[in-house]
């Protein structure tokens, strides 16, 4: 190694660092993609305690026993989670029927206007209805392995409003935890990691369901003006989708836009892109600066490339995980970068000894 040169060597150290920690990345990812069944609950309990940690803090600070306080939480949590799923089935089952049909008749007229790439949806929408018959008895035929995966993602959902309801009630023991099993002397320098990445999560979790709330409530008030059906189930699809930065936010507006003009034709179709377009300008001029100014901000690249990555390790899923979990990572990385600094000598570099070169 001494007959190379320095730079070559330094390259060489790099790409040792940079091929160890992929591979240490791509280990992690693939046991987690192994024990999926127990990895994926313990992360949406994360991300579960990061947004309704608030709820139950101020349930401790008015007396309330901490393990009631937990559980009432994961009362109410479960409450809104089946309430929303509830408005959105009911929704798309009330005006399912209404949409295809109106779908049809837009797209007879985009064939008339546009030729192959209306006749094309045309034949999507009426063969919605086969399509799903056919799904039906695929899944009829298969019954015994969607009761299993039904049942798996039923485990998976109870496994953690548990673990919710355990962090909740166990989170005043978290940082003795962390302290425990940090190595000799790193105990203040992991804390401080855990404490700013979780951080990062809380403020991310918190901010996106206020903006999330926001953005549906305004528009499906402006989807009920316009009078377009299934209005609650696509204010409920804005609010989902929400949790996926642009991506869900693009598909739920389209979404939006695609049944206005299907059912109300061009010009109202217009105004529900207005309206949409007026609400995107409202989340990423005024509710992000406001709303997470706190939390760890990345670059548009940065998140569509872990939604990239997400939605290729474990999809829809994979993509809802990708962004808060990279927050997370950006938060410890700041952290890092902050100590390291402020340990870093403040008066220029060191002295050159005065004799030979140093090789650097």
């Amino acid at each position: 190694m001494q007959l190379l040169p320095a730079p070559v060597r330094r390259f060489a150290a790099w790409c040792a660092v940079i091929l160890l920690a992929s591979g240490v990345v791509y280990v992690a990812i693939r046991l987690c993609v192994e024990f999926r069944t127990a990895v994926t609950p313990a992360l949406l309990a994360l991300l579960g305690t990061a947004l309704l940690r608030p709820l139950h803090r101020r349930m401790v600070k008015a007396h309330v026993q901490r393990s009631l306080a937990a559980g009432l939480t994961c009362v109410a949590v479960v409450a809104v989670v089946g309430g929303a799923v509830y408005i959105v089935v009911s929704a798309l089952i009330e005006t399912g029927d209404q949409i295809i049909a109106s779908l049809r008749t837009a797209a007879q007229d985009i064939a008339d206007h546009f030729g192959a790439a209306g006749t094309s949806l045309d034949d999507i929408a009426s063969n919605a209805r086969g399509l799903l018959g056919r799904f039906g008895g695929t899944a009829a035929s298969g019954v015994v392995t969607g009761i299993s995966v039904v049942g798996e993602m039923l485990a998976m959902a109870v496994l953690a409003l548990l673990l919710v309801f355990f962090f909740l009630r166990d989170s005043d023991r978290a940082v003795g935890t962390v302290r425990s099993v940090a190595p000799p002397g790193g105990a203040d320098t992991v804390e401080a990691m855990a404490r700013r990445a979780f951080g990062a999560v809380e403020g991310f979790m918190r901010g996106t369901t206020l903006i999330a709330l926001i953005d549906a409530v305004c528009i499906t008030v402006g989807l009920l003006i316009l009078r377009v059906p299934g209005a609650v189930g696509l204010g409920a699809l804005v609010f989902v989708g929400a949790y996926i930065p642009y991506l869900g936010a693009f598909i739920s507006g389209a979404v939006a836009v695609l049944v206005a003009l299907a059912d109300r034709g061009f010009v109202i179709a217009l105004w529900a892109l207005g309206v949409v377009l007026a609400v995107q300008v409202l989340e990423g001029h005024v509710l992000q600066p406001m709303v997470q100014s706190r939390t760890v901000h990345m670059h548009p690249v940065i998140v569509l490339l872990a939604l990239t990555a997400g939605a290729s390790v474990a999809g829809i899923l994979g993509m809802l995980l990708a962004v808060p979990l990279t927050a997370a990572a950006f938060g410890i990385v700041h952290e890092l970068q902050g100590r390291y600094a402020a340990s870093a000598p403040s008066s220029g570099p060191p002295p050159r000894p005065a004799s030979g070169p140093v090789d650097s």
